[in-house]
């Protein structure tokens, strides 16, 4: 066997926050789902069974959740943020997919949410 890439993923993270260029948006804050996806290689953690040996998504998710607790103006900022304090927190991540949304953005349209994704190689 094999494994040619390996990731680890955090889907459809909630997290109520104040992002946005309207000041309204600043003040009573808004829902936002946030994806991860990390390229990392779990080979020692397939081997080995133990948490140390891979990437913690319980500390993964505490980057995310970090960062979504700094308003931003953009959500290409956030989304910039959140990418490079991964690389930064987690040395083995060779790559991060990252998609932020603002569910039922403030823009008059009956939509579910408008957002960014990124991907992030090192």
């Amino acid at each position: 066997m094999r494994i040619t890439s390996s990731h680890i993923i955090l889907q459809e993270m909630h997290f109520y926050a104040y992002h946005g260029v309207l000041p309204q948006e600043r003040i009573v804050g808004g829902d936002y789902t946030v994806s991860v996806e990390v390229d990392v290689d779990t080979t020692a953690a397939m081997e080995h069974d133990v948490v140390d040996v891979t990437l913690n998504y319980a500390e993964l998710y505490e980057v995310v959740q970090n960062e979504m607790l700094t308003p931003s103006d953009l959500l290409e900022h956030l989304a910039g943020r959140i990418g490079k304090a991964i690389m930064t927190a987690f040395p083995q991540v060779k790559a991060v997919d990252l998609t932020v949304m603002k569910d039922n953005p403030p823009m008059g349209a009956d939509c579910k949410g408008a957002g960014i994704k990124l991907h992030i190689e090192k």
